[in-house]
């Protein structure tokens, strides 16, 4: 479970204060996956990274239980000295599981053949995308926090096993997925919302959700 009891968080840009949200609350139960819709320079990492403990709020409280995971895309557990290999066995050993499995699923699901033996730092955004990405899945948690959706690619074999590694989490985990575009959610929230002005409006259903988003995005 993620719960938000009237949070707020904003920023100071140098010329005004940009609200992230403002006394928000609500609930992300395991089971019920979320996607929330959020135009670009909302808020949407500063979301996620909060779902995660990454960044504190000004003010209320978040309350965690389970495994969740760091945000899609999160490099701070990596480093780039390290090659892929190298980086995959190191988190997997401060995870307490099988540095075999890891490292072995990491190669299999990144597909960046003979760079998974060179340092990160020397990857490619792209190439960097999916080796956060295989390493999120290879790890256990309760909750999967998406910042934007699975790492674009025009490798068809790479976004077939990026979904199907995706829709095997959600038989015994929870996604939440933070994207400007609804088509990134379609294929795995039951639930939807909607960031706008520092408040997040959740729905029942992405429908519902897509029709004040887009009003917001065409108004």
């Amino acid at each position: 479970m993620i719960e938000f009891d009237q949070v707020s968080k904003s920023f100071w840009t140098g010329k005004n204060r940009k609200v992230i949200l403002d006394q928000a609350s609500f609930r992300v139960e395991p089971g019920k996956s979320l996607g929330i819709l959020a135009k670009n320079g909302t808020g949407k990492t500063t979301l996620i990274n909060m779902m995660a403990g990454l960044e504190k709020p000004d003010e209320g409280r978040i309350r965690r239980e389970g495994r969740i995971s760091f945000p899609l895309g999160f490099m701070g557990g990596i480093t780039p000295k390290l090659t892929g290999v190298e980086n995959a066995r190191y988190i997997a050993k401060l995870y307490h599981l099988d540095e075999d499995y890891v490292e072995a699923f990491c190669r299999y699901l990144a597909g960046i053949d003979e760079y998974f033996e060179m340092p990160v730092g020397t990857y490619s955004a792209g190439m960097r995308a999916r080796f956060s990405f295989a390493l999120m899945m290879a790890l256990d948690f309760d909750f999967y926090l998406i910042d934007e959706g699975m790492p674009s690619t025009m490798d068809v074999g790479f976004n077939k096993r990026a979904g199907s590694a995706m829709k095997d989490r959600l038989d015994r985990a929870t996604l939440v997925i933070v994207s400007h575009d609804a088509k990134i959610l379609e294929k795995f929230c039951s639930s939807a919302g909607v960031l706008k002005n520092g408040k997040l409006y959740l729905f029942n259903t992405l429908e519902e959700a897509k029709r004040l988003y887009n009003y917001d995005a065409d108004g």
